[in-house]
């Protein structure tokens, strides 16, 4: 995956913030980055590779990620897709033992001010 527009942002391992995804394009400012741009209250900064079993949940949950909406550029997800999630609802997932796996490289830093490394590495998306 290239690297993202967000330039001098940090993932929760401390390197480059790289890019999530393109397609479905993906982050808060839809440019496929979970970053901030220094903007404050930007909260999907969770990169995750979505199971179906997680969207049932989110579905469940109040979340419905698995609808498209064309007004947002949203298409809907797919298991297998990669997303910029919501840091409270990774939370909430994550309580409720139906987190999905995250990648690491691509998730924000300020993700850890809501949960511990050693739980997002429990959850880590190995990359080839």
């Amino acid at each position: 995956m290239p690297k993202n527009l967000s330039a001098g942002e940090k993932n929760v391992l401390g390197g480059e913030l790289m890019a999530c995804s393109y397609a479905p394009l993906t982050g808060f400012f839809r440019d496929g980055c979970c970053g901030t741009r220094g903007e404050h209250g930007v909260a999907h900064l969770v990169c995750v590779r979505v199971s179906a079993a997680f969207l049932e949940f989110s579905v469940d949950m109040g979340n419905n990620l698995v609808t498209p909406r064309p007004e947002l550029r949203f298409r809907g997800l797919r298991a297998g897709d990669r997303w910029c999630l919501h840091v409270l609802r990774w939370v909430e997932a994550w309580e409720a033992g139906k987190a999905p796996k995250v990648v690491l490289e691509a998730t924000h830093e300020d993700v850890l001010r809501y949960v511990p490394l050693s739980a997002l590495k429990r959850h880590a998306l190995e990359l080839d």
